[in-house]
């Protein structure tokens, strides 16, 4: 018995349609990027879009889940394979140096740059608890230093954390203000040195 595929196949590629929606986005950020601006980036039509990824904040949703699996990724990797906050959170601050001004992409952090201006709360609030989230995470590992003796007994873990998450949103918008990746790298290793000392450092001291 012979069947027939029921309605039109889709004539684009999935994926390649996101990666140029996540471009679109990185670029201008979610709230000045409208459906007209995706479609066009995209290469398909509107309905084509609303039938694939349902609307813009839906879209946006699986672009945010795409990037933070593909270029966001390098933070979870730095955070799995160093033993040490320091070694991690330096790592995160060092390959974002990297990647937020390599060729090829927009510049900066999309997780960043896409919430300014944003004036639809739901987007907003999404993309908030994910950099808090963040930065949570900045917090545990600090704290597992300090009770494992790695950082002195009294630093002050949250603001250490806040600290080096302030610098990683300032090197997206530096990034995206023209600094180099040199320049970039720079403000990293700089930031690294008001840690407090390791615990070789202070045993020598």
């Amino acid at each position: 018995m012979v069947t027939t595929q029921r309605g039109r196949p889709r004539s684009f590629d999935r994926l390649t349609a996101l990666e140029k929606a996540t471009m679109a986005f990185w670029e201008h950020g979610y709230e000045t990027t409208s459906v007209a601006d995706l479609t066009r980036a995209m290469g398909i039509s509107a309905p084509s879009l609303y039938a694939a990824f349902g609307d813009k904040k839906t879209l946006f949703e699986e672009v945010v889940e795409a990037y933070a699996g593909s270029y966001g990724a390098y933070g979870g990797r730095a955070f799995a394979e160093e033993t040490t906050a320091r070694g991690a959170i330096g790592r995160v601050l060092s390959e974002a140096a990297e990647l937020f001004t390599e060729p090829g992409h927009p510049r900066g952090c999309l997780m960043i740059s896409a919430a300014i201006n944003c004036s639809t709360p739901e987007v907003e609030e999404a993309l908030r608890e994910r950099r808090n989230r963040n930065l949570d995470s900045f917090e545990t590992r600090i704290r597992e230093d300090i009770a494992a003796g790695e950082l002195p007994a009294g630093t002050d873990a949250q603001a250490l954390a806040r600290f080096s998450g302030a610098v990683l949103q300032g090197l997206s918008q530096q990034a995206r203000d023209g600094a180099t990746k040199e320049e970039l790298a720079a403000v990293a290793a700089t930031a690294m040195l008001a840690w407090p000392p390791r615990r070789t450092e202070r045993e020598e001291a």
